[in-house]
């Protein structure tokens, strides 16, 4: 379902499709017991840990927090509404049960295509998110690495929509699926990474800027290199940007 609604130049909205570190429901190795529980969010690594998606960017000095809402989706735990400080740009972030991260992979591609299409109305405008956002990202453990999946992701539009994929070795187990939704992958992995959200905010900066596809990627690789001390080499290794 595609719906129309009037975007303005300098308005932008931004998904964001985390699916919760599990220890019990993904393959992953074992982080400590309140990290790792996929049914509850406000400690969760991916979104109320320090570096997790709504704790980092309630702390981060471009972003506000402007409410937390009511998703449709039943396998969404939490729903949260930021504004960029200094521009029209807003980013909605769905923290997904991570017992059904195949579900969140799935509707992070979908909305790729531009598909999942829905409005939500703040101070006198609508704004478009799911298949209705200009980026998407998704944030988590690489599923792919554990099943495969069935949908075509045709896309819906003309529309081409930027996306971000903060999971381990994503370019190689996401590509087949992203080629089909005609999205540009701006910044995506090569191998093994921590998927924390400084990784995503700095590249969001760069894309609020409009800077270059190149210029986005640098941003995220100097973000992970600054927190994971792992070599600014190594870190453009990691993050890569295009097909």
């Amino acid at each position: 379902m595609v719906l129309l609604a009037q975007k303005t130049e300098e308005t932008k909205t931004i998904h964001v499709y985390v699916a919760l570190c599990d220890n019990e429901n993904q393959g992953i190795v074992p982080v400590p017991k309140q990290l790792g529980d996929g049914q509850d969010p406000k400690s969760n690594l991916y979104w109320g840990a320090l570096y997790g998606m709504k704790t980092h960017f309630k702390r981060s000095a471009q972003w506000n927090l402007i409410k937390t809402l009511q998703s449709q989706n039943p396998h969404v735990l939490e729903r949260v509404l930021f504004k960029h400080k200094n521009t029209e740009t807003y980013l909605l972030a769905d923290a997904y049960d991570g017992k059904y991260i195949k579900k969140t992979t799935i509707d992070f591609l979908k909305a790729s295509s531009g598909d999942l299409q829905e409005k939500i109305d703040h101070s006198g405008k609508t704004l478009l998110f799911g298949g209705g956002a200009q980026l998407l990202a998704y944030i988590g453990h690489d599923g792919l690495m554990e099943f495969d999946l069935e949908e075509s992701f045709k896309p819906c539009d003309g529309e081409e929509r930027d996306a971000v994929i903060l999971a381990c070795i994503s370019k190689e187990y996401f590509k087949p699926y992203l080629q089909l939704t005609k999205a540009n992958p701006l910044v995506w992995s090569t191998g093994l990474m921590s998927p924390e959200v400084y990784t995503l905010e700095a590249a969001i900066e760069g894309w609020i800027a409009n800077e270059s596809d190149a210029q986005i990627r640098e941003r995220a690789a100097q973000a992970y290199h600054k927190y994971q001390k792992c070599g600014i080499k190594g870190a453009r290794n990691l993050l890569v940007t295009g097909y």
